[in-house]
């Protein structure tokens, strides 16, 4: 079957009433595992994103992880090809392959009827398909198989901590502002945000104590890393702002101890710095380097905000 794009698939599908486009799919790749966020159709549809993500690991051996934010499904998987374990009325639906070719991520889908009309149009219709290869359309009884093009982007995890004092400033709304922004200006996809309630007895704490995490897919790292520097230097209110940048994807365990343990008791910066050197966290102080702490332990809940807001001490 030859690749079909968006305006073709429009033409051939869109007025078809049964086929709703999912809004967005992204992917990213770190030379090992790749990270994939699907907006589901018209990004209204939780009941579809809480499907695929019970099912798609129950059918498929590439899924490592699955979980659902809203109407988003966002899926960790490994590279390569397996065969679905697909039961009618059961599990219906899953990923059959993910690879990485050149400057692209394409995966394959496959599923019985509602679930083969998802894995082809549907997702085919979204912002970010760049063409689609539909093997078979499905629906009814019939199996539909296709594979999407995705353009590849990197994961950049950015912790911020400290920009606020008991004059004015909130971290958590000027971090989602020049999230907000960047996207805007194409630095990226602004995909997570995740608020970190952090040790409440610290002394040098502001009243909510607490570091924030956004987490982006971007071609243009550098550049939004500088972006990200630059206006936190022109908007803060602190004299110890510090961000934290992370580009894998995944977090080990041992940075999520340590954002335990930020959460727990006062943590030295000797001991940021540790964590930070041998996790490949790259540390950025703006106005100093205290905020540091509170970056790094941001960036250890990225991938769980309704953990990171728990108080734990």
């Amino acid at each position: 079957m030859r690749i079909m794009n968006k305006e073709e698939l429009i033409e051939k599908y869109g007025g078809i009433k049964w086929i709703s486009p999912y809004e967005k799919v992204v992917a990213m790749f770190d030379g090992e595992l790749i990270e994939l966020h699907e907006f589901h159709a018209r990004n209204r549809c939780i009941g579809g994103s809480a499907w695929e993500v019970y099912h798609y690991p129950r059918v498929s051996d590439l899924v490592v992880s699955a979980r659902r934010e809203g109407a988003r499904n966002i899926f960790v998987l490994k590279e390569g090809k397996k065969e679905l374990k697909l039961i009618p009325g059961i599990a219906g639906a899953g990923i059959e392959s993910a690879f990485h070719v050149d400057d692209k991520i394409e995966i394959t889908y496959a599923g019985l009827a509602g679930g083969g009309i998802a894995a082809t149009v549907c997702r085919g219709l979204a912002d970010g398909v760049e063409g689609i290869e539909i093997i078979s359309l499905g629906g009814g009884e019939e199996l539909g198989r296709a594979k999407i093009k995705l353009p590849l982007h990197e994961k950049v995890v950015i912790g911020v901590d400290d920009t606020d004092s008991s004059k004015g400033g909130a971290t958590w709304s000027l971090v989602n502002e020049i999230s907000f922004e960047a996207e805007k200006n194409g630095l990226g996809h602004y995909l997570m945000h995740s608020i970190v309630q952090l040790y409440t007895k610290t002394p040098e704490k502001t009243t909510n104590c607490v570091s924030i995490s956004v987490t982006f897919a971007t071609k243009n790292k550098n550049k939004l890393i500088d972006f990200f520097k630059k206006s936190l230097e022109e908007n803060t209110y602190s004299t110890n702002t510090a961000m934290a940048v992370y580009s894998r994807i995944g977090i080990p365990e041992e940075l999520k101890e340590y954002g335990r343990l930020v959460k727990s008791k006062i943590v030295t910066l000797d001991e940021t710095e540790r964590v930070a050197e041998e996790q490949e966290v790259k540390l950025i102080p703006i106005t100093g380097k205290r905020g540091l702490i509170g970056a790094v332990a941001a960036i250890a809940f990225s991938d769980d905000p309704d953990e990171a807001v728990k108080v734990y001490a």
